[in-house]
């Protein structure tokens, strides 16, 4: 494997500090509560763009790491939710987003007070997608095992830089009985997009894409959690099937880092 030679060129320590994101989160939090057909924004330009473009060079492409692979009738497409297998920009950068002052921002933009940040990055992390992939329509895992926690909204950035509309990749946002399509999101460079977590949030990549051979549809995925949901959300079925499903995956974490230890690696 070639190593890239990237270095942190802008360290976003303290990122968010800076009171253009209280601003941005006080001027879309009415978006978030009218947008059809769930609460959702789409901000573009939203990082410093000394720090967008450098974390876009230090983003890992096909073969800089190892991925994560999913490959079914639903879904293909490669993400890496452990850390340590990426550079120190990457990795700087997932954690600003997980920093107190990024939850605030979410919070502010959402009216979801208690924000959790997901240290673990379960199903999270930097997401990387070619030629011929795609996620279908679906509602997202609503429960976090290690955290014992909700899973109440979406982060994802965008860093593809010359993106081009015929390429696809467009995130869909289906209505709640998955009859059409109500808005399409481009994954446009240094694009943000926030969504709400609930059974009805349909959404989805589901046309493959189309982009050259070595060109990828890249994103930073954040998910965040609160210990307590609405009761009416509750009695949601996905709920019970999830956390079935989630939970062996989760331990296996745990399991992983404790085998790191004893082999010596």
């Amino acid at each position: 494997m070639q190593e890239r030679d990237v270095s942190i060129e802008v360290a976003p320590l303290g990122l968010f500090d800076d009171p253009r994101y209280a601003r941005l989160a006080l001027q879309h939090a009415d978006e978030w509560r009218t947008a059809q057909p769930f609460p959702h924004v789409v901000i573009d330009n939203f990082l410093d763009a000394d720090v967008a473009g450098a974390v876009e060079r230090d983003f890992p492409l096909l073969n800089d790491i190892d991925w994560v692979v999913r490959d079914n009738k639903n879904n293909i497409r490669r993400f890496q939710h452990d850390e340590t297998k990426l550079r120190p920009l990457m990795r700087h950068m997932l954690r600003e987003l997980n920093s107190r002052q990024f939850l605030l921002f979410v919070e502010t933009l959402t009216g979801i007070d208690n924000l959790l940040p997901d240290p673990y990055f379960i199903g999270g992390g930097p997401h990387l997608a070619g030629r011929g992939d795609f996620l279908n329509i679906h509602a997202d895992f609503n429960w976090h095992h290690k955290l014992q926690a909700h899973r109440r909204v979406n982060v994802l950035i965008y860093m593809n830089p010359g993106w081009q509309e015929e390429w696809g990749g467009h995130l869909e946002l289906w209505n709640l009985d998955m009859t059409r399509c109500e808005r399409a999101i481009a994954p446009l460079f240094n694009r943000m997009g926030a969504s709400k977590v609930a059974d009805g949030s349909n959404h989805g990549q589901p046309k493959p894409l189309s982009c050259p051979p070595g060109v990828y549809r890249r994103a930073l995925n954040l998910y965040y959690y609160t210990t307590h949901r609405d009761v009416d959300e509750l009695t949601d079925p996905h709920f019970t099937m999830y956390k079935t499903a989630a939970s062996p995956h989760a331990v296996e974490l745990g399991e992983d880092y404790r085998k790191s230890g004893r082999n010596g690696s």
